[in-house]
């Protein structure tokens, strides 16, 4: 283990990633040591490389580091973990909550008060580094099918599973999905898995709505070009749909959740929205339910088996793939070459 270097990527100031050399993680007994291999590019990090974290820390010298959707290699182990070997292939869950709070106790731990989760306070310490600590509960070890490319992808896949399941899917619901990147097509897959066909999704970028039909969306809507509530009525009739998921993070696109929802349906907001959204109650007064959707909980199970099986398929939707030096790019782009680029992952190491 001696010979084993760390670096981490740090957000030195919004706009500039610098890779800098760090230490070796601490390895508690109930941790796993992980070499990172591949980390994903969330819309949350692109916020955060923008304009620094949703939160912003208390101290203004905190280092903050950016990524959570991870996988690699178990290279170390603490010494009561059972579950995991050298060599394994693993990808983890990137919030871990207090596990004592009421929340923890019903299961629900993804809204825990004081989940720690990466690249966000309380730590801000985030997966682009060469190697991490994780604890054994909050790791899972891949199938031999699954590279750990497409490990890295099954947190956002979570996010769309968990996501389905909250607004109840079943085969014949109509369904409208606002936003057609990573978020909005793994709820596309979602529902897909659980037998919902009538799927619309809107978006404004050409290349994610051809993704889209690809990936079995019944019709898709470029709303540059047309009007969303017309083409939704259109298409699933004059009713609306049952359940409308927002997963772009935008006021236009929440604006329209309550034009496009039927009596008694549901609207989803899956999207991080800033600032304060108008909703006219009125109009939604028959009986529609609100629901918002913070990331997942119980979900990672389910999600590698339904990548793993091959209904979900991740690995189509990576355009980019980007080497640990080429963080500052990896960024740049995602801002600047939105509509090219429907998922991007860096790659740590082999």
């Amino acid at each position: 283990m001696n010979n084993m270097e760390n670096s981490k990527a740090i957000l030195k100031v919004p706009g500039t990633m610098e890779i800098r050399p760090a230490e070796m993680p601490v390895l508690r007994d109930e941790d796993v040591l992980i070499k990172v291999e591949y980390v994903g590019i969330c819309g949350s990090d692109v916020h955060g490389f923008e304009s620094g974290p949703f939160i912003p820390p208390k101290d203004p010298n905190q280092e903050i580091g950016l990524g959570h959707e991870c996988a690699g290699t178990v290279v170390g182990i603490g010494s009561k973990v059972k579950k995991f070997q050298i060599g394994d292939k693993v990808n983890i869950e990137p919030g871990v909550p207090c596990g004592k709070c009421r929340f923890c106790l019903e299961g629900k731990y993804n809204i825990c008060p004081d989940v720690d989760f990466m690249a966000t306070q309380p730590n801000y310490k985030g997966a682009l580094t060469k190697y991490l600590s994780h604890p054994e509960s909050f790791t899972y070890k891949l199938p031999d099918n699954m590279d750990t490319m497409e490990g890295a992808l099954v947190e956002p896949a979570a996010v769309g599973i968990h996501a389905a399941l909250l607004a109840g899917v079943t085969p014949g619901k109509k369904i409208v999905i606002l936003g057609a990147g990573c978020i909005g097509l793994m709820t596309l897959q979602a529902c897909k898995t659980m037998g919902a066909a009538e799927i619309v999704v809107v978006d404004v970028l050409k290349k994610r709505l051809e993704m889209a039909k690809k990936l079995g969306a019944m019709e898709v809507i470029d709303s540059s070009e047309a009007d969303t509530v017309t083409e939704c009525k259109r298409i699933l009739g004059e009713l609306g749909a049952d359940i409308v998921f927002e997963t772009a993070g935008v006021q236009v696109t929440a604006k329209l959740t309550p034009q496009i929802v039927m009596r008694g349906g549901k609207i989803m907001i899956v999207g991080t929205i800033p600032g304060e959204t108008p909703i006219d109650f009125l109009k939604i007064n028959r009986e529609v339910s609100i629901q918002t959707v913070f990331r997942y909980a119980n979900c990672y199970p389910t999600t590698i088996e339904a990548i793993s099986s091959g209904k979900f398929d991740v690995k189509s939707m990576v355009t980019n793939i980007y080497g640990y030096e080429e963080v500052q790019k990896a960024f740049e782009e995602s801002i600047n070459n939105k509509k090219d680029i429907i998922k991007g992952v860096i790659k740590i190491a082999d």
